[in-house]
């Protein structure tokens, strides 16, 4: 009942903009109580799938210009529908970066609550360790990541090859070159990042081009932001294919990321928009990990490694933001990774 009342009062305000909450109420089919519906929109307000304007009883409610972001999406369901039956935005959303993510706040205070209090035991856990400790946990931390980042990739190395391929230089039996190369590049790009913890502050497209060719040394992968066009497997949307246009993108998405005051939300939005500009030939979403992950380390927040997430729902998560710039599935897997981190290493 209560999803149902929600998507009655979000349907009524997207065809009926600058309402008072006393003319939504009065305009509903379902003689819902007055409380109830103040309470919902309160909530959406909060949601940010509704925008206010004014105050006391000339409070008005619109359409929020981020309810794409985070309109709630059951991603099975939506999945269970062929990549050519689902209604998409088949095309790059210059509006995206500019101005719905310039004015949005991607996570709701219960969230970051959540995420603040997590970091703090993170911090109060990680000041315990000696030097070595901490350097041993995040050698760990490192190689998981650099095996569960390769293989949503399709690298078949497991764990523990990834392991003895990294601290031993073992190559493991019946797998190709290629992906020996792509897990030690991974670590020697995180290894850089360690080393370096301030050298993407401020982001700069040229800095973005530094840690890629870490990442895609020895494996036939064109350098710097690419000038031809590429497809993406299991969905229609088109990335832009003008080498001009994606350094536009790029260099807002840097504004974009430099002007964000929430460590949190710099690490998602680097998540997500590395992969859906796709600036690079190949390795934009192993790049959207590693960067991701050297905002969180420059500003002492614990990294992730995304190792128990499923390549196949992290795939989904993507592709919903690709097709419907909704971010909602991507946000959980953010917030789960954190957790999960956060109780495992250090």
């Amino acid at each position: 009942m209560g999803r149902e009342i929600t998507t009655e009062i979000i349907e009524f305000i997207k065809e009926n903009p600058n309402l008072s909450s006393k003319g939504i109420h009065e305009g509903l089919k379902s003689g819902v109580g007055y409380a109830t519906v103040k309470r919902v929109i309160s909530r959406l307000v909060s949601d940010n799938l509704v925008q206010q304007h004014g105050n006391g009883k000339a409070r008005k409610y619109l359409i929020s210009p981020a309810y794409d972001l985070f309109y709630p999406i059951d991603i099975d369901s939506y999945f269970q529908k062929e990549v050519d039956d689902r209604s998409i935005k088949d095309g790059f959303n210059f509006t995206l970066i500019r101005d719905v993510l310039s004015h949005a706040h991607l996570f709701t205070e219960d969230e970051l609550k959540h995420l603040d209090t997590l970091q703090e035991i993170f911090k109060a856990n990680s000041s315990k360790l000696s030097e070595v400790e901490y350097k041993k946990e995040m050698e760990r931390l490192s190689i998981d990541l650099s095996w569960k980042s390769s293989q949503i990739e399709g690298n078949t190395y497991s764990l523990l090859e990834t392991e003895r391929l990294l601290k031993e230089k073992e190559t493991a039996s019946g797998k190709t070159k290629d992906e020996a190369v792509m897990l030690l590049n991974h670590k020697d790009a995180l290894d850089f990042i360690l080393e370096n913890p301030t050298y993407l502050k401020p982001l700069t497209v040229a800095r973005i081009e530094d840690i890629h060719s870490i990442l895609i040394k020895e494996l036939g992968v064109d350098r710097n932001v690419r000038v031809r066009r590429v497809g993406i497997t299991g969905t229609n949307y088109k990335p832009l294919d003008n080498e001009f246009q994606i350094r536009e993108a790029l260099v807002d998405m840097c504004l974009l990321i430099n002007r964000c005051e929430n460590v949190f939300e710099k690490a998602l939005l680097l998540l997500v928009l590395l992969s859906y500009i796709q600036p690079f030939v190949d390795g934009n979403k192993r790049m959207a990990r590693i960067v991701s992950n050297a905002e969180l380390l420059a500003n002492g927040y614990c990294p992730l490694s995304f190792r128990t997430i499923e390549s196949v729902e992290y795939k989904k998560a993507m592709l919903l933001f690709y097709e419907q710039n909704n971010i909602t599935a991507f946000k959980k897997i953010f917030i789960d990774q954190f957790e999960f981190a956060v109780n495992t290493y250090f």
